[in-house]
């Protein structure tokens, strides 16, 4: 299977939309709910004139299945934020996430020239942890009571890849 990943545009904004609010997707995100177009459209507009995030499709031999992206990007410290949500839950547990964020961490700190690459995750969320891990992020710590979401507090473990710790090839 090809993985890729591209800009988001606004033809994928129907896809996003389908994608959070699907029960199984969104378990550990924290979208208000439910997502609606007209709102996430505003939301393009204004996310792609930012510079501090960039926003990418991923597609599996072409096929749009899930969003990825950096947030916060901080040009003077040098990191930013990943974020990661496989869309389509039939290619789940294909190796397609790993892949997708290898190709972040590709650009982040090959053309972005990042050093630090972080992620949060809920405590609950094993595994989104174990696939960190293996993509050797290293956890920081965690954060108690971090979020209130949906009635609850969150709890959420930082992970952080560096820059030092990956080979960027061209």
């Amino acid at each position: 299977m090809n993985i890729t990943i591209r800009r988001f545009t606004e033809k994928d904004i129907p896809l996003k939309v389908k994608w959070i609010n699907t029960p199984e997707i969104n378990r550990y995100l924290h979208y208000d709910l439910p997502l609606e177009e007209e709102r996430t459209r505003k939301w393009f507009e204004s996310a792609s004139k930012l510079e501090n995030r960039r926003d990418f499709i991923i597609e599996a031999d072409d096929v749009p299945c899930g969003l990825i992206g950096l947030l916060n990007i901080d040009k003077k410290n040098l990191k930013a934020e990943l974020y990661l949500a496989l869309g389509e839950t039939k290619f789940m547990k294909k190796g397609i996430s790993s892949a997708a964020v290898s190709l972040l961490l590709k650009y982040g700190f090959g053309e972005l020239e990042l050093e630090k690459i972080y992620l949060y995750t809920e405590t609950a969320n094993i595994g989104a942890q174990r696939l960190f891990e293996k993509m050797r992020f290293r956890k920081e710590g965690v954060l108690e009571s971090d979020l209130f979401y949906s009635g609850r507090w969150v709890d959420r473990c930082i992970y952080s890849a560096f820059r030092k710790d990956y080979v960027i090839e061209g």
